[in-house]
């Protein structure tokens, strides 16, 4: 049987007019080979994502060694996650133009060649930047361009496939901050950044030899048909739509940011130990992979954008269950409380802009949007730092974030209203 090769949809066409839904006797793209594919893209999202936990487990550690406050110490993990944007929309766009194997490989030798480096940095300056560098472009490519690629072997099931591609992320959060927290008490955090850089290289290489095939896509019609309609049910233009979704992708990852990046410090402060934060960690992180397998069910059932404002109103409501309580047992139930509310944010957006645009855009966007929600988490990283030491305390930098919250929530609320419109316009 020969292929069919992908049919690049026109813009124009998509912002003019609704496009019938494509015969449901075409085939599916979905294959075996498409989950085993996921899989596989899972485990090296778990691996590669430690670029997103390991600055923030260290960060207590790494203020002592260089002696330095609070935002100061939070400068390598910011410029970490600058280079994670940059990175992640560099990889994209070269996986839509080469497949998704040659970037993610180059990215896996600089991420982990970064670690040994760091180790031997002298001061906060240079770690900071050879940080940025080296971990946060490197890094990038085990996720946003891992999500884009996942979701072009399924259109059946692209809303879950999409849901489970970026629960590696959150798996890297369950599995690397108590290892880190651990080797970085047994023998400091230099020598356990050089363990990290080996033992990435040494595993993710060969099992990314998986991804080496590249997508061919057999249902072009049906594609035209989701971006047209889409776009039609929007109203805007595709870059209008596709800035005002980064804006709230930024926004909301501000302040997921505090919780995230600073609650290893913040149970330090509380006289509670870093070891419990990296457990409380672990513990928002693993009830975000089960709350992105759920919003991977709720995707189907009300769409893209309602279920990111969903997650949205559960995250502002989780930040700010941690302004009255910081008892131990209500840290660890508000921490997995969190991790409920924002596990299923991330995908919202990838969700979203697969509905939006074409497959042969879907690393370059995909990858744009999510690495920019990573600039949210850089920008909220080093705010949080810098309000904890104007004030002394998380208590401001918590109010920061819900006032970051509610913006995002307003722009997906006015696209949901002219979503609405849209559809009353055209029901009459």
């Amino acid at each position: 049987m020969s292929q069919a090769k992908p049919v690049h949809t026109d813009g124009s066409l998509r912002a003019r007019q609704w496009i019938s839904p494509a015969p449901t006797e075409m085939p599916s793209i979905e294959t075996s080979y498409s989950w085993i594919r996921l899989l596989a893209s899972i485990t090296l999202s778990t691996l590669g994502c430690v670029g997103l936990w390991s600055l923030a487990v260290a960060l207590p550690a790494v203020q002592a060694d260089f002696g330095v406050q609070r935002a100061g110490a939070s400068l390598p993990y910011a410029l970490t996650m600058i280079g994670f944007m940059i990175g992640g929309i560099t990889v994209g766009r070269l996986a839509d133009r080469f497949g998704i194997l040659p970037p993610f490989a180059g990215g896996t030798i600089l991420m982990g060649s970064g670690y040994i480096l760091t180790a031997y940095a002298p001061t906060l300056p240079a770690f900071a930047v050879v940080s940025g560098l080296t971990i946060g472009l490197g890094s990038a490519a085990s996720f946003a361009p891992l999500v884009a690629d996942a979701s072009l072997w399924f259109d059946r099931h692209r809303g879950l496939a999409i849901s489970l591609a970026t629960i590696g992320s959150s798996l890297s959060g369950v599995v690397w901050p108590p290892i880190i927290q651990h080797f970085i008490a047994e023998v400091g955090w230099r020598h356990t950044h050089i363990g990290i850089g080996i033992f990435c290289m040494a595993t993710m290489l060969p099992l990314a030899l998986v991804l080496r095939r590249r997508p061919v896509f057999h249902k072009p019609a049906m594609e035209a048909a989701s971006a047209g309609n889409a776009n039609q049910a929007i109203g805007l233009p595709p870059n209008v739509a596709h800035a005002l979704l980064t804006l709230a992708g930024l926004c909301c990852c501000v302040a997921m940011a505090m919780p995230q990046v600073h609650l290893v410090a913040y149970c330090a402060d509380l006289g509670y130990g870093p070891a419990r934060g990296a457990e409380m960690l672990a513990v928002m992180l693993g009830f975000g992979v089960a709350s992105r397998l759920i919003f991977g069910w709720v995707f189907s059932r009300i769409g893209g954008l309602r279920t990111l404002l969903l997650g949205s109103v559960m995250q502002a409501i989780a930040l700010a269950l941690y302004l009255p309580f910081d008892g131990l047992v209500s840290l660890y139930v508000i921490s997995a409380t969190f991790g409920l509310a924002q596990g299923g944010l991330v995908p919202s957006y990838a969700v979203i802009i697969r509905e939006l645009f074409p497959a042969r855009e879907a690393g370059l966007r995909v990858s744009l949007a999510i690495s920019t929600t990573l600039a949210g988490m850089a920008l909220g990283g080093w705010l949080a730092g810098a309000i904890y030491d104007w004030t002394g305390s998380y208590a401001a930098a918590l109010i920061n974030g819900i006032g970051w919250n509610i913006v995002n929530m307003v722009i997906v609320i006015w696209l949901l209203r002219q979503t609405l419109g849209r559809v009353a316009l055209a029901s009459r």
